[in-house]
């Protein structure tokens, strides 16, 4: 079950009537594809059941950047902690030789499945950290413990093929920050152990509700018309929440900034953890420029939460009155009041509580965000799902490089 709480005044319905349609017409055109993901996801399954049975490792390596990684490790911080016996997951997500060194030097190559990511098949980075796995490991043989996922026809695919490694495919209509549905994410999760098909049906029953009910556009077209807030931050209660707020904010960051002819727009995304964030970003929107809108994420405390012990330590007795309470009750209360405290100071604000969080609750979730985004950037009336600013910066490198 998920409660969506919307603390601000609700708009005439005729008033989403343009954004709802834009959206619908982007769905049943079958241009923007993620959509759509659910329908070929028991063939993703399916492929990566077939793969398993004949492999088996205890150690899995992610290869990717933005949207090749971080909605894999938003699922994996989520629902982890549900495997133990699972294989061990590493994300090799940043050029950085230190993080590579210090993954790779631990672990044992034979034991180790590693999952190139690379929507295009040429993304820079990827592809550098996949030269340094083989020179590393001085691999002979791809095909024993290497797949690739990407584009059908990419240049990686074409290499696949030569070295008779398995390939999954993204369907080419489908960006890569919305891709956690597609093989970017099913794959590794399906190689962990998770109910896959349960995290689909919890994104096609996102989708159902959003098709039903308007409280998604509603929730959209408050903060994209907004006079005064144009930041929206996450405060998220849990630690577990961490990679999620990092999917979050590639996701709305890419999507949402963009030039408007000569007009720019977009809505800043910043992922915050509470209760740790309360003492330090909290005093910026209690009494700092009311330029933000907040949402508030958590999850019903678990009775088999571990207890705070009933201490009393002396000059400390201020502090006894949440001795016997669950550790996670009282991040719960602290949630509770933090967001009333932000709503007494005028600020716009929504709360989205889970009673557990298992594969359904994490697929309805990120589909929410999803919808989210496609909603907003339609009422802003950009193209959520292009990223010119990010090509340019890739020309250019290679240009420095090849000049330098």
């Amino acid at each position: 079950m998920l409660r969506n709480s919307l603390k601000f005044s609700l708009v005439d319905k005729e008033k989403l009537k343009d954004s709802r349609e834009k959206i619908l017409k982007e769905i049943e055109s079958g241009e923007i594809g993620y959509f759509h993901l659910s329908k070929i996801a028991k063939d993703t399954i399916l492929q990566t059941r077939e793969f398993v049975q004949k492999h088996k490792f205890k150690n899995l390596v992610v290869v990717g950047m933005g949207g090749s990684s971080l909605g894999v490790k938003a699922v994996v911080g989520l629902l982890e902690e549900n495997y133990p016996n699972s294989p061990k997951i590493y994300f090799l997500d940043n050029l950085d030789s230190y993080s590579c060194k210090k993954v790779l030097d631990n672990i044992v190559f034979k034991d180790t499945l590693f999952i190139i990511s690379s929507k295009t098949g040429t993304t820079i980075e990827t592809i550098s950290i996949f030269k340094y796995i083989v020179a590393k490991f001085s691999v002979l043989n791809l095909g024993e413990n290497f797949i690739f996922i990407t584009d059908k026809d990419s240049s990686l695919e074409k290499f696949g093929k030569e070295c008779g490694v398995e390939i999954f495919h993204i369907p080419q209509n489908v960006g890569g920050r919305f891709s956690v549905f597609s093989a970017v994410g099913l794959v590794p999760f399906e190689m962990m152990g998770f109910d896959t098909l349960a995290l689909i049906k919890g994104e096609e029953a996102c989708k159902s509700d959003f098709l039903k009910d308007d409280f998604i556009l509603q929730k959209a077209y408050h903060y994209a018309t907004h006079r005064n807030a144009k930041i929206n931050v996450v405060f998220s209660y849990l630690d577990k929440f961490e990679s999620f707020n990092q999917w979050y904010v590639q996701l709305w960051a890419e999507s949402l900034g963009k030039k408007k002819i000569y007009e720019r727009v977009g809505l800043t995304p910043v992922g915050l953890i509470g209760s740790r964030d309360q003492h330090s970003f909290l005093q910026l929107i209690m009494d700092g420029i009311k330029d933000k809108t907040v949402t508030f994420l958590s999850v019903k405390a678990s009775k088999n939460s571990e207890k705070i012990p009933n201490l009393k330590f002396a000059y400390m007795g201020s502090c006894d009155f949440v001795n016997g309470m669950g550790i996670d009750e009282v991040l719960n209360y602290q949630a509770q009041a933090t967001m009333q405290a932000v709503v007494n100071e005028g600020v716009s604000v929504d709360s989205l509580e889970f009673d557990t969080l298992d594969e359904w609750h994490v697929g309805y979730l990120l589909s929410y965000y999803e919808l989210l985004t496609s909603a907003v950037g339609a009422i802003l009336g950009i193209n959520t799902y292009d990223q010119p600013g990010v090509e340019i910066g890739k020309r250019i490198l290679k240009n420095i490089i090849l000049k330098g």
